[in-house]
């Protein structure tokens, strides 16, 4: 089962400026408390031909769409393509991928999101990672803490301590999540798995898998 829990197994870095970010680590939160520190450093490498540099702590590629609206805090990457639309809010710590949408009235925190991901409607996303071309419906959220406030356990097996008491959810690539739909703290779903509409969703599903309404119903796509 940890396997598939491993960063090779769930995302193509060939999609991400960020690829460096996941160097020596083995599963994808372990990037969590150094992606601060990774947009600062990378930020200063990136040409002035091919990005604006509007803050101390944004760039933003010359080619990406800010609405006037929207609210951008550092440190943030905006890569090539990118759009950023009507209200969004980014509270810091961001990197949206070459071709990605960030939606009206979303909001993201402390976040990596690969090339091509969509978070279109009404999205939160804080403490994750979303891989190639995943898809968040409207009004699907990550949960990054959990109600007691302990640390977050990966429900995998007899369970893997994170020590991090902040992990929303790890999309692997090409994730469909439903709208409406909660992803609880320490969700991992694989890739090319498909998240009905208003799901709650804890643990780890398997790639290629359908998750139902109804907590725990996970079917097989059938190739």
């Amino acid at each position: 089962m940890s396997k598939q829990l491993e960063i090779a197994s769930l995302f193509d870095l060939s999609h991400t400026i960020a690829a460096a970010l996941f160097d020596g680590k083995t599963y994808p939160w372990e990037v969590l408390k150094d992606i601060k520190g990774f947009i600062l450093h990378l930020g200063a490498t990136l040409s002035a031909d091919e990005f604006d540099h509007p803050a101390e702590d944004i760039w933003i590629a010359r080619d990406a769409k800010v609405a006037p609206s929207a609210c951008l805090n550092g440190p943030l990457i905006v890569d090539s393509g990118a759009e950023i639309r009507h209200c969004a809010f980014v509270r810091g710590s961001a990197i949206v991928g070459k071709n990605a949408v960030v939606g009206n009235s979303c909001e993201l925190k402390n976040c990596v999101l690969f090339d091509n991901v969509q978070v279109p409607h009404f999205n939160y996303v804080g403490d994750s990672v979303l891989g190639y071309k995943a898809h968040m419906g409207a009004g699907s959220v990550t949960s990054n803490v959990k109600s007691d406030k302990k640390n977050i356990v990966i429900h995998s097996g007899s369970g893997i301590e994170t020590g991090l008491r902040k992990i929303g959810a790890m999309l692997g690539d090409r994730v469909e999540v439903g709208c409406n739909s909660v992803l609880n703290p320490g969700t991992i779903i694989g890739r090319d798995c498909i998240v009905y509409p208003t799901s709650c969703v804890r643990g780890v599903v398997p790639e290629r898998h359908i998750y139902k309404r109804g907590e725990g119903c996970v079917e097989r796509i059938m190739d």
